[in-house]
């Protein structure tokens, strides 16, 4: 674990943005210990010394072999001409296995806690807290349990925060460019790799079900982690804005999941797109054009 001083600027409570000098990142938590998710996929725990501005920190990169599979890494060597006819059915394989992933991100959900049933005497302590409504407890939970870790492996950044006890709002980076790929991989009849741009609506709609399957999953895994009945999520990205030439932070789906709709869900039968939409949503998507920028819900 390393010692480093670290200059935030507090957004809202449990709430703050780190400034560096190559990234920024969202730091949630407080009362000494806190989860960071940062601009370079590096997740951060940290310990702090109240009143002091010092904190003992121990970070681990979370992005994995997930984002370079499709190629969309500039920086990643190209493989060899051989290697990829010797495995053209294992890449293949691996592809659509990738891309129905993509899918079905919100088919798994962590285990519920019962907090008026915990009898681990280190927890107790918190689970009093959490059952009385402390919304620090519920960051401290968070950044004890990393509910969306495995959620960072697809690029994704959080910033999560509330003030009333029985909601919880997240915003969360798609990362698009990153994650959904941009080309299609198949067999030719004679049993060799065939590479193809994947065309507009394919690539539109893997998006659209992407983003709304990571929509669910953090509303999944809130429910599950906290007593809140409320669940707004934003999923934001990087556009261009044609009207300026700059590229921007937007919206580009708001929603909020309550718990009592949330628990008749079969996640295993659904669309995620279409389920998102059953929610009180904001979304603008056309399948030849992809998302358009919306209003987050509650703004």
């Amino acid at each position: 674990m390393g010692l480093r001083f670290r200059k935030s600027i507090k957004l809202c409570k449990g709430v703050k943005l780190n400034l560096g000098s190559k990234s920024a990142s969202i730091s949630v938590g407080g009362k000494g210990f806190h989860q960071t998710f940062s601009t370079t996929g590096r997740t951060t725990s940290s310990v702090g010394i109240p009143g002091t501005g010092v904190s003992y920190q121990k970070s681990v990169n979370m992005k994995k072999g997930f984002l370079g599979l499709f190629g969309n890494n500039k920086d990643a060597p190209a493989p060899a001409v051989a290697a990829i006819d010797t495995n053209a059915e294992e890449r293949v394989r691996e592809y659509e296995d990738a891309i129905n992933t993509l899918r079905t991100i919100h088919t798994e959900s962590d285990k519920t806690v019962d907090w008026n049933n915990i009898t681990d005497p280190g927890l107790k302590g918190i689970a009093d807290r959490i059952l009385k409504g402390d919304t620090d407890a519920y960051l401290e939970v968070i950044a004890l349990r990393e509910p969306f870790e495995d959620l960072v492996d697809y690029g994704s950044e959080f910033e999560i925060g509330t003030d009333d006890p029985s909601k919880l709002e997240i915003e969360f980076d798609i990362k698009a460019e990153e994650t959904i790929p941009v080309k299609s991989l198949s067999l030719t009849s004679a049993g060799k790799l065939a590479e193809k741009e994947m065309t507009k609506n394919a690539y539109y709609e893997l998006m659209q079900d992407y983003v709304c399957s990571v929509m669910l999953k953090i509303a999944r895994d809130s429910f599950a982690l906290l007593p809140v009945n409320e669940v707004t999520v934003h999923a934001t990205d990087v556009i261009l804005n044609p009207a300026t030439g700059n590229d921007e932070r937007v919206t580009l789906v708001s929603a909020v999941f309550d718990r009592a709709s949330f628990e008749q869900i079969n996640f295993e039968r659904i669309d995620p797109s279409e389920t998102v939409r059953s929610f009180r949503c904001n979304m603008d998507f056309k399948k030849t054009k992809g998302f358009s920028p919306v209003a987050p819900i509650g703004e």
